[in-house]
């Protein structure tokens, strides 16, 4: 069997964004479990926002075709998401907006979502983590019918969470650790 291959997606494009901090971390549990990890900044694949007009006359934007190639390399893809007003940023809704409309031949729109693993962590300086943002990422991944395990990390506190760029508390860090296995344990079951 060919090694696991994990996209990880940042949904921030802050400097300084916690949820940047956190992707980092689960790319280190990543490379512990000897996964190829790739990291995808959406700053990389700009897009205007999603019309249907648009997509209509000028046909869908080659970063979206792009970025919708990057996810179909990779057996398994983590999104790591800010909370906007308990929702994605819409950077990232936008992102995955336009993927949903990329089909290549002999394939259906959306395809790519469907034939891959996902993971959803969040970071937030208050006490649920990002929580309401994962549960409508969730819905939202969902209704593109992509494979979404159940183990998702919501990090709390988020501006105290950190020591080095390491989490500082072993709940934390196992969460992380849990949330990782548990991608790559069904990226390893879709590739059969």
């Amino acid at each position: 069997m060919s090694a696991v291959k994990i996209l990880i997606i940042p949904g921030s494009l802050r400097t300084g964004s916690h949820n940047v901090r956190l992707a980092a971390a689960a790319a280190r549990e990543l490379a512990r479990a000897d996964v190829d990890a790739t990291w995808l900044s959406l700053a990389d694949y700009p897009l205007p926002i999603y019309d249907a007009d648009l997509e209509a006359k000028s046909g869908v934007p080659k970063n979206a075709v792009g970025l919708k190639r990057m996810i179909g390399a990779h057996h398994g893809v983590l999104i790591v998401s800010p909370e906007y007003n308990s929702a994605p940023p819409p950077l990232l809704k936008n992102a995955i907006d336009w993927v949903s409309r990329v089909a290549d031949p002999h394939e259906a729109p959306g395809q790519v979502f469907r034939d891959r693993a996902f993971a959803l962590a969040a970071a937030s300086e208050g006490k649920l983590g990002g929580a309401r943002c994962l549960a409508a990422l969730r819905l939202i991944l969902t209704g593109c019918r992509a494979p979404v395990i159940p183990n998702q990390l919501a990090l709390s506190f988020a501006h105290m969470a950190y020591d080095d760029d390491r989490l500082k508390l072993p709940a934390d860090s196992a969460a992380l650790q849990a949330m990782v296995r548990q991608l790559i344990d069904f990226a390893q079951q879709m590739m059969r």
